[in-house]
């Protein structure tokens, strides 16, 4: 299992006021924003966020994060991946060759 962060923004994590809620943060699957918790997310559970906020993905699509450069790394359901604002992720059907 991988474990993925983007350390692109360079943002600090302090804690709160003794409030445990995690804090929502807003992602880009295929262009749609996907509200998730700040936390860390497997590849799997990203996708079925997205799904269940009517992203029109399957739970078998290949998860891929891009990054600042344009570069994508794929994301297996069972990669972990640090979820914070601003990320952005493609989500393509398997038999897309594209």
């Amino acid at each position: 299992m991988a474990y993925i962060e983007d350390n692109s923004q360079g943002q600090g994590h302090g804690h709160g006021g003794g409030n445990d809620k995690p804090k929502q943060v807003t992602v880009e699957v295929n262009g749609n924003p996907v509200v998730l918790d700040e936390k860390v997310m497997t590849g799997l559970e990203i996708k079925q966020a997205a799904i269940a906020q009517q992203v029109q993905i399957q739970a078998d699509f290949v998860l891929q994060l891009e990054r600042p450069n344009g570069e994508y790394d794929t994301i297996g359901d069972n990669d972990e991946v640090r979820v914070h604002e601003g990320m952005s992720f493609n989500a393509i059907a398997p038999d897309d060759n594209s």
